[in-house]
């Protein structure tokens, strides 16, 4: 770890990065964002001469087609796919080519994708997500207990004498972790929503006898009612989340509970679907490894325009809603389909009594799949009547439900609502 980076980023994203308004805000970025063209100008081949003419954003294609001249320490993809490949294979993520750290990104689509990262941006990293998630008053000692799905030299950087990091890999059984969080006693619980929804299992029947002072929810949407189950079993005023990628840490929860974009750290154009909804373009102002430059994320962000009691300027966000491969498309009498967003295929379930664990998944036939932890005649029932009502609000024809058991995969991430493709 860079301490002087550490500690001066630490510094500024806890305590010193107070905007009074959104123009004091843009005009920050607007500065951040001319130091970061300049940069790329005499440092990332691919933008040597400018920004192409034809270049609108990225996205993990872009980014994986052009890795040798964009990034700037001169890896070369096809070794450095090889070493994230070495790592995932042997859980042995410890390799780096100098100080350059590789990690490997599958993304929920299924596309692999590289990042890499210095350690300078380690440190920043560390230093912003530590700055933006501590608890108030008590910023040293704590023990955190990280759940990934692969560990990292950007995770490992958390650690020092003074804050202590324990990984957790998720791809293991939670009962194999029960012991070891018990002798470790977090008092930072950092797990995707499905291990956290596990965990509750074991604290439930008194297994895991941990009462960490926060969770956090990373990689995985956070459902609301899977959200207050974690918080009345955890006994907890709120369950904090942290909308993290491969390619920034994207926004977190502030002191009221509330998600807001890390708008100090990136510059976040919106892609809008509606009103509301939007598509986020992010440029992160300190990823020079592997530049971030208008990178187009396939993630539905739904805004929130009410102003946060917390009195942050950042722009607030409802929820993560999902994934554009996971929109819905069901057809019309006229033969056009019609598209239908994950939320209102989740109030589907959510308006009917008595549910517990489902997942919708749209096959690559159009029909639609309800598996359900909890079955009955009347529920299956009431959930073809919601989805009815659907039907002839958002005028197509009603799809064939086919009900079954609710199994689920723990190899993967959780995603109550889904969309199978070729």
């Amino acid at each position: 770890m860079k301490k002087c980076t550490f500690l001066k980023t630490f510094y500024q994203t806890r305590w010193g990065h107070r905007f009074k308004n959104r123009e004091e805000l843009e005009r920050y970025q607007e500065k951040e964002l001319q130091l970061y063209h300049k940069f790329l100008l005499q440092h990332s081949p691919y933008f040597s001469q400018g920004v192409p003419k034809d270049f609108r954003y990225m996205d993990k294609t872009f980014m994986m087609e052009h890795f040798n001249e964009l990034n700037t320490q001169g890896i070369d993809r096809d070794q450095a796919l090889e070493m994230a490949i070495r790592g995932e294979q042997s859980r042995d993520f410890t390799e780096m080519q100098g100080e350059v750290a590789v990690g490997l990104s599958s993304g929920t689509s299924g596309h692999r994708g590289i990042f890499i990262t210095t350690e300078t941006e380690r440190s920043m990293w560390a230093a912003a997500i530590l700055a933006k998630m501590l608890p108030k008053g008590k910023l040293l000692g704590h023990r955190i207990a990280f759940f990934l799905r692969a560990d990292n030299e950007l995770y490992q950087t958390i650690n020092s004498p003074l804050i202590r990091l324990e990984y957790f890999d998720i791809f293991k059984d939670s009962q194999e972790h029960i012991g070891r969080l018990n002798d470790y006693q977090p008092t930072i619980l950092v797990a995707p929503a499905s291990t956290l929804l596990d965990l509750t299992k074991y604290l439930e029947n008194q297994t895991l006898e941990i009462q960490p002072q926060k969770v956090v929810s990373v990689a995985e949407i956070l459902e609301d009612r899977d959200r207050d189950l974690i918080r009345q079993v955890f006994d907890l005023s709120k369950v904090d989340q942290v909308y993290q990628a491969t390619e920034g840490f994207l926004a977190c929860t502030c002191s009221e509970g509330n998600l807001h974009l890390n708008e100090d750290i990136l510059s976040v154009e919106k892609d809008y679907l509606d009103d509301h909804r939007f598509y986020p373009i992010i440029t992160d102002f300190k990823r020079r490894s592997q530049p971030i430059y208008r990178y187009r994320l396939n993630d539905i962000l739904v805004e929130d325009p009410d102003a946060c009691s917390c009195g942050s300027v950042f722009t607030r966000i409802a929820k993560i809603e999902g994934r554009s491969d996971d929109i819905f498309y069901f057809k019309k009498a006229d033969g056009e389909l019609q598209m239908v967003y994950p939320d209102f295929i989740r109030r589907c379930i959510l308006f009917v009594e008595g549910i517990q664990d489902y997942q919708v998944t749209q096959t690559e036939d159009g029909q639609v799949q309800v598996a359900l932890s909890k079955r009955s005649s009347e529920i299956e029932e009431a959930i073809l009547n919601q989805f009815q009502v659907l039907a002839d609000q958002k005028g197509f024809i009603m799809p064939t439900l086919t009900f079954m058991d609710y199994q689920w995969d723990t190899s993967r991430k959780l995603k109550r609502v889904q969309r199978l493709h070729k």
